[in-house]
């Protein structure tokens, strides 16, 4: 019999997540989704046949897994109305929202909980996402599994064991879709200066950054034996590698990601003082 699963919040991201369990298998039926206002969630009951409902103690009541998924700056309030309720129950909570630590969440739920961790991404509501997952020690490795089942579902799962290095997934896969992004730009607006038609510099940048990546997931050889491959000695490539070494990539890339993990490191102290 499958786990009950309720969302506490039916954004993009929550959808993206039951969407994903759905197509793979999981039962509608066995997965509920609240929101406060019941127009979101007609279509949702609609399209994916999931029970829905504005309150949240309800769909508490028989829940395994209690997936948190509304803004961080509503968590607090969401999380003491239905204490209560969590209390009785005592589900495996999950987390999908930035910034709030496990402690601080199973402070605001009433304490001694198994609570989960999870930094997902935008590409999941493809399901080509990326998550980094962390568990509190209350976490058994039955509910390890079960969360790792529910990300799966719309891509990539990675453990980590420090809830610290969360701030270094947000850094790497958190905000790493919007690098690519400012990349593929780039590189669009370079063949668009060389004389390439704007459609046709954009289908070849972007087909070029799908293969690529699809290569790498599925080569023997790491990145850098990749770009070696591509490379003939004097060649075009060699010439455009050497530009970008000498103009510091890899240490603008460094830069970035100390200062995107450093941010997150900001957000997450902001909003504990906010508690």
């Amino acid at each position: 019999m499958a786990s009950q699963v309720t969302f506490i919040g039916a954004g993009n991201m929550a959808s993206a997540i039951f969407g994903g369990m759905i197509d793979g298998g999981y039962p509608a039926d066995a997965i509920t989704a609240t929101a406060r206002d019941d127009n979101r969630l007609a279509p949702l009951r609609s399209r994916y046949g999931i029970h829905a409902t504005t309150d949240n103690d309800a769909a508490v009541a028989n829940a395994d897994v209690v997936v948190l998924a509304v803004k961080p700056q509503v968590m607090r309030a969401v999380c003491e109305a239905m204490r209560d309720a969590v209390q009785t129950r005592k589900p495996l909570i999950v987390s999908v929202a930035a910034g709030l630590t496990a402690e601080t969440l199973d402070d605001w739920l009433g304490g001694g909980l198994a609570v989960i961790r999870c930094m997902p991404n935008t590409p999941s509501l493809v399901g080509a996402g990326a998550s980094g997952l962390y568990a509190n020690a209350r976490v058994s490795d039955d509910q390890r599994s079960l969360a790792t089942t529910l990300l799966e579902a719309v891509g990539l799962v990675e453990w980590v064991d420090d809830e610290a290095l969360l701030e270094a997934v947000t850094a790497v896969s958190g905000s790493g879709p919007a690098y690519f992004f400012l990349i593929f730009e780039a590189l669009e607006d370079a063949g668009k200066r060389l004389g390439l038609p704007p459609q046709s510099a954009r289908r070849l940048a972007l087909q070029t950054a799908f293969g690529a990546a699809r290569m790498a997931q599925q080569s023997e050889f790491d990145p850098a034996q990749l770009k070696r491959n591509v490379m003939s000695p004097g060649g075009t490539t060699e010439r455009a590698i050497q530009s970008f070494e000498d103009g510091g990539l890899r240490q603008l890339f460094e830069n970035a990601t100390q200062a995107c993990a450093l941010r997150a490191r900001e957000m997450a102290e902001e909003l504990g003082k906010k508690s």
